[in-house]
């Protein structure tokens, strides 16, 4: 991976503004990421979702949550995905940095609560996933990894999810680069 790439927050507002407006109701899969273990990834040309578990592989049950009554996995959090042109912008236009934001999931798709409210299904590849209730924060290691002003730019309006947003799988199936996501109706 090349040199980090920590931007002004002047500098992500220019850039998203020129990355234009991701559509609202049918988009794409742009990258599929795996965390085996913590700190870890392996980027997948193709991805089972499985009910209960998420993404096949990702360490999201192991790794367990300290902010649960149990140390167990945060239920609505099996899947994190976060918006393709938002990261390209965040990592410099850096493809190869874009796993280190540390989500499965990189699609075009207008994450915003205004265009998916919690309960919505959306179909993924062969999947069905819903959006969780779940805010999905840039925490400590994504400021360190993109810059504290990306940290700072991500976590400003969670109504547009500028970090992405948490999922469950409602129905099992497979994920390509590349699949369409779309909004169910």
């Amino acid at each position: 991976m090349t040199t980090s790439v920590h931007l002004e927050t002047d500098q992500i507002d220019a850039g998203v503004t020129a990355a234009g407006v991701s559509p609202g109701r049918v988009g794409s899969v742009e990258l599929i990421v795996r965390r085996p273990e913590v700190d870890a990834r392996e980027v997948l040309d193709v991805g089972e979702l499985v009910v209960g578990r998420g993404l096949v592989g990702d360490n999201y049950v192991e790794r367990g949550n300290p902010r649960t009554d149990d140390g167990r996995a945060h239920p609505e959090a099996q899947l994190n995905l976060m918006n393709s042109r938002y990261i390209d912008v965040l990592s410099g236009g850096d493809r190869t940095r874009w796993p280190l934001a540390g989500d499965q999931f990189f699609v075009d798709l207008d994450l915003s609560a205004a265009n998916l409210p919690v309960g919505t299904r959306l179909r993924i590849g062969s999947a069905v996933i819903e959006v969780a209730a779940k805010p999905h924060d840039g925490c400590a290691k994504f400021g360190a990894r993109f810059g504290i002003e990306a940290a700072r730019w991500v976590n400003r309006s969670r109504e547009l999810r500028r970090r992405g947003l948490c999922a469950v799988v409602v129905e099992a199936g497979t994920v390509s680069a590349g699949d369409g996501i779309r909004v169910l109706e």
